[in-house]
C-alpha cells in the first residue's frame, strides 16, 4: 500500500532544499555518457536491427515514426552500442527543444536497437543508483536548467560530456530511490498501456476497413463493374474529394502570436500529426486574434496536413482525428493544417481511414524542395474517393465510432496522467514528499 509523508526537515544545498540524509553527488561519480557510432549510408538495409537516431528520441519516450535498419550481425560487431531495456538515452545535439529535454528510456519494444551518432546513452560505473529514479531526475525542471547552462554553442547547442557529468543531482538512499522511481513509473506504464490500447483499437478499425473497402470480402458475391479505381461493386461510386468534403485552411500567424504557456486558444499545428496519419497530443497556444470560425476544430473533427519537412513525405496529406484536452471546447488550426468538413457525418471515420491508407498517394499532390506544400486545389479535385452506398457507410460508422470514442477518451486520460506525474515529479525527486512504503 502506498504510504507518503510530507517532509518538514530540509538542508540547503547547491541543488536546492532536500532531506537531511540525502546526498548531492555529481553525475560523474556513478555514470558515464557513451556516444553512438556513425554508420555510412551504404551500411543501412531494408530490414534488420533498428538504428536509434536523434530523431527517434522524443520527450520521455522513443518514437519510431521513421526507422532505419542495420545488418543483424552488427549486434555482435558493435555489442557496446546495443541498447537494452531500461537504458537511458539523450540527444547530444539540441537536447532541449520547446522547453523539453530529448531524453528517453528504452522499452522492451525498442529492443534490439543500435545507438547512432549524436545520441548518448547512460553507462553505469557503480551500483547504488536506480535507473528509474535517475530517469525522472533527468525529466525535472531543475535538471533542464542545469543542462541548459552547460551546453556549448549557440545555433546548434550540444552536450560536452565533462560538463554534463559535472551536474549535481539530489540522491536519496537506494531503497528510497527505488520507491520513488516505482511510483512515477506507475504513471508512465498507465500512459503506455493506454497508447498501446489506442494502437490496437485503430488497428482493428483499419483491418475492418481494408476487409470491406479494399478487399471487398463481405461483397464478393456482388456484381463488380469497372471504375477509375478498378473493379468495384455495382452501385458504389467514385467521387473527387471536393464532392464529399470542403477544405478550410488554418490561420496564418507570426511567432509573436504563439505561446508555449497555457493562454489563449489551443493551437493545432503540423506537430500534431503522426507520420503516415494520426493525432499527437502535443499542443501550443494561439494568442492572436485572426482565427475565423471555420478555422476552429472540435474533438473528433477530421484534419489533414498541408505541409511537410520530412524527406520521406510521410506527413503531407496525412489525416488526423482531433483530440482536445478536458476544459477546451475547440482549438484553432494553423496554416499548415486543413479542416475537412464532410457533407455527411457517416463519411468522417471512413474518410480518415481512407486517407490514412492512401497517404503515400496523397503526398504526390505536394510540391516543393525543402518544404513540401499540398496543392489543395488539385488534391480536392483529383483525389478520387471510393464511396459505398449510404447504408454500408452507416453500418461501418456504427462499428468504428465506439472505437474512436474510446481512443479520444484514452488520449484525454493520457494528458491527465501526464499532468499528475509532472506535478508529483519535483515533489518526489527533491524529497518534499517522501515515499515510505509501496
Amino acid at each position: 500500500m502506498l504510504k507518503l509523508k510530507r517532509e518538514i526537515a530540509f538542508k540547503t544545498t547547491e541543488v536546492g532544499k532536500i532531506p537531511k540524509e540525502w546526498d548531492t553527488p555529481r553525475l560523474e561519480e556513478f555514470i558515464d555518457l557513451k556516444s553512438g557510432n556513425y554508420f555510412r549510408f551504404s551500411e543501412f538495409t531494408r530490414f534488420g536491427v533498428k538504428c536509434l537516431k536523434i530523431d527517434n528520441v522524443s520527450f520521455g519516450e522513443i518514437s519510431w515514426d521513421t526507422v532505419s535498419f542495420l545488418p543483424e550481425r552488427y549486434l555482435d560487431e558493435f555489442f557496446d552500442l546495443v541498447l537494452k531495456e531500461d537504458d537511458i538515452v539523450i540527444a547530444l545535439n539540441r537536447p532541449i527543444i520547446n522547453g523539453q529535454i530529448k531524453v528517453a528510456r528504452i522499452k522492451k519494444r525498442d529492443c534490439p536497437s543500435l545507438l547512432y551518432q549524436r545520441v548518448g546513452k547512460i553507462a553505469y560505473k557503480r551500483e547504488g543508483v536506480d535507473h528509474n529514479f535517475l530517469f525522472f531526475v533527468f525529466l525535472s525542471e531543475y535538471f533542464k536548467q542545469q543542462l541548459w547552462s552547460s551546453l556549448v554553442g549557440t545555433d546548434q547547442p550540444y552536450i560536452r560530456t565533462p560538463m554534463f557529468l559535472n551536474i549535481k543531482i539530489p540522491l536519496p538512499p537506494f531503497e528510497e530511490q527505488k520507491r520513488i522511481g516505482s511510483v512515477l513509473l506507475w504513471f508512465d506504464n498507465l500512459i503506455e498501456n493506454k497508447r498501446r490500447q489506442n494502437e490496437v483499437l485503430e488497428g482493428v478499425a483499419m483491418a475492418v476497413f481494408k476487409s470491406w473497402f479494399v478487399d471487398f470480402e463481405p461483397f464478393k458475391d456482388c456484381e463488380f463493374v469497372p471504375s477509375e479505381l478498378g473493379e468495384i461493386p455495382k452501385g458504389w461510386d467514385v467521387k473527387p474529394l471536393i464532392d464529399i468534403a470542403t477544405l478550410f485552411k488554418g490561420v496564418s500567424y507570426g511567432s509573436s502570436e504563439i505561446s508555449a504557456e497555457h493562454q489563449g486558444n489551443l493551437f493545432i499545428t503540423l506537430n500534431n500529426f503522426l507520420r503516415g496519419g494520426g493525432f499527437k497530443s502535443e499542443y501550443e497556444y494561439y494568442i492572436g486574434s485572426k482565427a475565423k470560425e471555420e478555422q476552429k476544430v472540435r474533438g473528433g473533427d477530421l484534419i489533414i496536413a498541408l505541409t511537410d519537412v520530412t524527406p520521406q513525405a510521410k506527413v503531407v496529406g496525412a489525416p488526423a482525428i482531433v483530440s482536445l484536452p478536458y476544459g477546451y471546447d475547440f482549438g484553432v488550426i494553423s496554416l499548415d493544417c486543413g479542416k475537412l468538413q464532410l457533407r455527411k457525418e457517416c463519411l468522417r471515420l471512413y474518410l480518415y481511414l481512407y486517407l490514412k491508407n492512401t497517404q503515400e498517394e496523397n503526398s504526390t499532390f505536394a510540391n516543393g524542395v525543402n518544404v513540401l506544400h499540398l496543392n489543395t486545389t488539385l488534391f480536392m479535385r483529383n483525389k478520387l474517393i471510393l464511396v459505398p452506398p449510404e447504408p454500408i457507410l452507416k453500418e461501418f460508422h456504427s462499428f468504428a465510432e465506439p472505437l474512436f470514442r474510446k481512443i479520444l477518451l484514452n488520449q484525454k486520460q493520457i494528458l491527465i496522467l501526464r499532468k499528475i506525474r509532472d506535478t508529483l515529479l519535483p515533489l518526489l525527486v527533491f524529497g518534499r514528499l517522501r515515499v515510505e512504503e509501496i
